[in-house]
Order: C-alpha cells, then structure tokens, then sequence
C-alpha cells in the first residue's frame, strides 16, 4: 500500500498523464461525493481494497487454472466456491475484502494468508512506536485514534515479543569462519529505560570472502565506549565461529588492539584514517584545520611507509612547536596506522575508515 499512497501523492515521478488523469478522476468523484481520503470507507481504504482483491483473485485463477465463470473450471476437479469477508488491519486502517475459496479448501493465499489479519505495514508501525519509547497502551490508543485501526495491548504485546525473538536468533547465529576485513565502532544513540540517556551501541561489519557486507551484531553497552567492553563483543563473534580475522578497522580507543591481538593474534589491526584526522583536529585552533588537513593528506596517501614517515617529519618540522599533541598522536599511533600502506589503492579504500559503514548502518 506504500507504493500505491506514494503514487497518489506524486503521480508525475511513478506514471504518465494515464495514470494522473486516474487520480485526478478518483480525487473528483471522492470530493463530489463526500467521500475522505483516509480512515474507514476513505479513498484510499477502496483502492486497497480493490488492490487486495485484484490480487488474490490472480492466485486463485493461477490455483485453480482458469479464470473466474470460464467452462474450463467444469469437472477440472477442483472449482471456485465463492467468497468470505474477512477485515485486515493495513496502514490507513480496517479494510473488509472479499477472499476468494476452493471446493477442495486447497488455496494458500500468499497476499493476504490465512489467519492473517494484519499487513506487514501494521506490524513494522508497531515496532517502530514501540522503539521510539511508547508504552503498549499508548501504540493501541494511538493506532485506534489516528487510524481507526482496533489493535490490543495484547496484540502489541505479541507483535514486539516475536520481533525480539527474531532479533535474539539473529543476534546468536553461526557466522563464518574467517572474514577478511571487520569493522568495529560505535555510536552513541538515546535509549529510553525509565528515562532517555545516551548508550553506546558496538556495532561490528565483516565482510566476506565473497566481497558482500555482513553485520556480525550490534550490542548496547554501558556508558561509554570502552575497550574492556570490545573485548567481550570480540570474544562473543569468536564464540559464535569466527576463528581467524585477516584484518580488524577500528578507532585509536586506548586498549582495543590489544583486545583485537587476544582475540585473533595474527590480525592486522588497522586505525581508522578519519579519526586519526579528527583527532588532530581537536588539538587545534579551527583556523588551522585547512592548513592541516593539507599537510596531513599526504601522510595518509603515501606510497610507501617510508615515504609517509618522511611526510611526518615535514609535518612536524611545521607543526610540532604550536600543536606538539597532534604529532605524538601519529607517532603513538603509527603501528596501527601504517599497515594499509601496503596495500593496493582500492583496497585502501575499502579499510580507509569504519564512519561510512557505520553511517550507512545507522542509517
């Protein structure tokens, strides 16, 4: 139903004159006879319906083999025996349909399946309610309110118990054995438990030896980020089948290469660029940041180590006695920055940084 309410919002990005001249007419007749747009008996409430039915209508020609009143369904063994209403909660509310059945009571709708009385949408609005921190009380009142929809504490109460479960499983199944590349950060996110506070969420992104994007997990920990709580995460994705990691992308924290190092010894643990950068930026006035960011540049896109080590000293002959804390944070963080210079550049561009993996999840 996404589709079609996007549809009549902006007919010109999904159809020609066709179909906004269809909208134009459905939008006229509705006016003219008084009918909403939304809530029970709205327009949109009859176009899903008449969506709905158009569909399983289709399986149930394609169950049987023949269309509705053709000759062909006569002694076919299997025939058409009408209809039953059944009313199924949807985005914009209650909508009653006309379901087709079989004499041999064989039809699986897939569309609408039996004892199914609500569409996807429900469930993934509950869910989203439920996330942004209303109480199950609140997700029945407001559906009920907004949407004329009747859906029960009780009900709310299953539909986030089976996504938890869901999550659960997920969160717990086997993964792979080796990985060539994880990314690990995190993200500080409000979560509401009595009262919003702000709760590092770890996240950790592998990538396969297939070349495809994996997330391993995500864990909400306590306060801050720390390295002591990496350190259980990692051990956690080794439990669950990871025995050998090629390579390990994460921030300069204090203590996690050594938990990366106990987890998989012959790791390569690699810095982030970007928050080396960052780091840098925050030993120093904004004014600098520009000039900064051209010197530093070609630390990070050297050929060689050594060719980068040269870089650094030019940087530090320049900057060393206004900014001394930007060039120990390279120096100190020099074994765990220089490893993807030996690396070809499309691969340096895949372990450059965890931020833009992390966006795109978080997003």
């Amino acid at each position: 139903m996404t589709d079609t309410m996007n549809a009549t919002s902006s007919p010109a990005s999904v159809g020609g004159p066709e179909l906004q001249d269809l909208v134009g007419q459905l939008m006229a007749r509705a006016e003219a006879d008084g009918v909403s747009l939304v809530g029970p008996g709205g327009l949109l409430a009859g176009l899903t319906k008449t969506v709905l039915e158009s569909a399983l209508e289709a399986e149930m020609t394609e169950h049987v083999g023949y269309e509705a009143y053709d000759p062909a369904g006569h002694h076919s063994g299997n025939s058409r025996n009408g209809t039953r209403s059944k009313t199924v909660l949807t985005e914009i509310g209650p909508v009653e349909i006309e379901v087709p059945r079989d004499r041999a009571a064989t039809f699986e709708p897939v569309i609408v399946p039996k004892r199914k009385r609500r569409l996807g949408g429900v469930d993934a609005m509950v869910c989203s309610l439920s996330a942004k921190g209303l109480t199950h009380g609140e997700i029945s009142s407001y559906l009920a309110e907004i949407y004329g929809a009747q859906v029960s504490k009780e009900t709310v109460t299953r539909i986030t118990d089976r996504v938890m479960e869901g999550m659960a499983a997920w969160q717990n199944r086997p993964l792979d054995r080796v990985y060539p590349v994880v990314f690990i950060d995190a993200i500080v996110v409000k979560i509401r438990e009595g009262q919003v506070a702000n709760r590092p969420i770890y996240i950790a992104i592998g990538v396969t030896v297939d070349g495809e994007r994996d997330i391993l997990g995500l864990w909400a920990g306590e306060g801050g980020e720390g390295a002591k709580y990496w350190a259980h995460v990692l051990t956690e994705i080794k439990n669950r089948g990871t025995l050998d990691v090629c390579i390990v992308v994460c921030d300069g924290l204090k203590g996690l290469p050594e938990a990366v190092t106990a987890t998989w010894p012959a790791a390569i643990v690699q810095t982030c660029v970007v928050h080396l950068i960052r780091g840098s930026f925050r030993y120093a006035s904004k004014r600098d940041w520009p000039a900064l960011a051209r010197d530093l540049k070609p630390i990070y896109t050297a050929a060689t180590e050594a060719a980068a080590l040269e870089r650094l000293a030019e940087m530090a002959e320049r900057w060393e006695a206004k900014y001394p804390a930007i060039i120990a944070l390279w120096e100190n963080a020099w074994a765990e920055f220089v490893p993807f210079l030996n690396f070809d550049k499309e691969i340096r561009t895949v372990i450059y940084t965890t931020d833009e993996r992390i966006k795109r999840l978080a997003a």
